[in-house]
């Protein structure tokens, strides 16, 4: 698939992964706290940077790029090979990474998260934990690009 990068955004501080609903006794669910306020953070950071952006009604395509904070009671060895790549952060799983982020984008960015027909997630370590967003936009027949205004 061809496409262009139209926006990009910065969630600081520890990514976080979608958590599942949680059931009350009364057999109701909800979302827990956690993944709500992670979501509104991630809202807050999109309207930050693009405050009159208008949701986007065609294909999407999203990479997120997750770097989680170095545990403090390594060693220095191991420190070193996970700010080198060599470690990779296990948990949450990549998947709940990306579903937290584009559940949070939902018409704010783009009508539904089902518009995204490409995605890519990556987990690493760094000394800067945050989460990096990158927004495509897929022209109808994918030949030709297309920007969108904001």
């Amino acid at each position: 698939m061809n496409n262009h990068f139209v926006m990009s955004f910065e969630v600081p501080g520890k990514p976080f992964g979608k958590q599942r609903p949680r059931m009350m006794r009364t057999g109701h669910a909800y979302t827990p706290k956690e993944t709500i306020n992670y979501e509104n953070l991630v809202r807050m950071c999109f309207k930050e940077k693009y405050p009159m952006h208008i949701p986007i009604e065609g294909t999407v395509g999203m990479r997120v790029d997750a770097y989680f904070p170095v545990a403090e009671s390594w060693s220095k060895k191991k420190k070193k090979q996970a700010l080198d790549g060599e470690i990779h952060p296990h948990k949450p799983d990549w998947d709940n990474i990306g579903k937290i982020i584009s559940d949070a984008l939902n018409e704010i960015a783009y009508k539904d998260d089902s518009q995204i027909a490409d995605a890519h997630v990556t987990k690493r370590y760094s000394e800067r934990p945050r989460v990096e967003v990158r927004l495509y936009y897929f022209a109808e027949d994918d030949l030709h690009l297309e920007e969108l205004p904001f």
